[in-house]
C-alpha cells in the first residue's frame, strides 16, 4: 500500500500517545491501558492484542478504537464542522457511544457528535467485540468513511483537521475518566 497514512492512522496514534501523556500523573481508579497499532501487520494487529488479553482473562470495560479523526465529509470540511460519529455493534458499546455524546455536551466541546450502530464490528474495535469484549466503539471523523485520500498517496498531514482529531481526542479522554471514576 502506497499511503503516506496521516489520517489512517497517525493520527489516532498521535491522539492515544497524547491521552496517556495528559493522564501520566492521574490516580486512576482502575487500569487504565493505551495501545496503538498496524491493525493490517501481523503480529502487530489489534487481533492479536485482543486474543491476548483474552487468553489472560483480562476484564476490559471498554475500548475506545480512535481512527481517522482527523478527516471528515467534503461537505462537512466546507462548512467548517467538527465532527466525529461514535460506532458501535453491541449494546455495551452503545453505552459508550451515548458517553461519548454525553461528555461532548457536558463539557462543551464542540463536535458535532453522532451515534452509529454498525451491522458487524469493524476494524480494530471489531478485534476485541470477536475476542467476547462487547463494549469496543470506534471514533472517526464521518461514518461512512468519507476520506478521499484513503490508503492513497493522498494521506498526508496537510489533510489532517487537527482541531478536529484534538477534540475528539478531548471527549474520549473525558469518557474514560468518567468510566474510570464510575466503575
Amino acid at each position: 500500500m502506497d499511503s503516506p497514512g496521516a489520517n489512517d492512522n497517525a493520527i489516532g496514534t498521535v491522539g492515544v500517545l497524547e491521552m496517556a501523556r495528559v493522564l501520566a500523573k492521574y490516580s486512576s481508579e482502575s487500569t487504565i491501558r493505551f495501545l496503538f497499532c498496524n491493525e493490517e501487520h501481523t503480529p502487530w494487529t489489534s487481533k492479536t492484542a485482543a486474543q491476548k488479553a483474552k487468553s489472560r482473562g483480562d476484564n476490559i470495560v471498554a475500548i475506545f478504537n480512535m481512527d481517522g479523526i482527523g478527516v471528515k465529509t467534503a461537505e462537512k470540511t466546507a462548512a467548517g464542522k467538527k465532527t466525529n460519529v461514535t460506532g458501535y455493534t453491541k449494546p455495551e458499546g452503545k453505552r459508550l457511544a451515548e458517553l461519548m455524546a454525553e461528555v461532548n455536551a457536558r463539557y462543551s466541546i464542540g463536535l458535532e457528535q453522532r451515534i452509529a450502530e454498525r451491522p458487524r464490528p469493524g476494524d480494530d474495535d471489531g478485534s476485541f467485540v470477536l475476542a467476547g469484549y462487547p463494549a469496543a466503539v470506534v471514533n472517526i471523523g464521518s461514518f461512512p468513511y468519507g476520506d478521499p485520500n484513503y490508503h492513497a498517496e493522498g494521506d498526508i498531514p496537510e489533510t489532517c483537521d487537527i482541531e478536529n482529531a484534538a477534540m475528539t481526542v478531548q471527549a474520549t479522554l473525558a469518557a474514560v475518566v468518567t468510566i474510570d471514576r464510575d466503575f
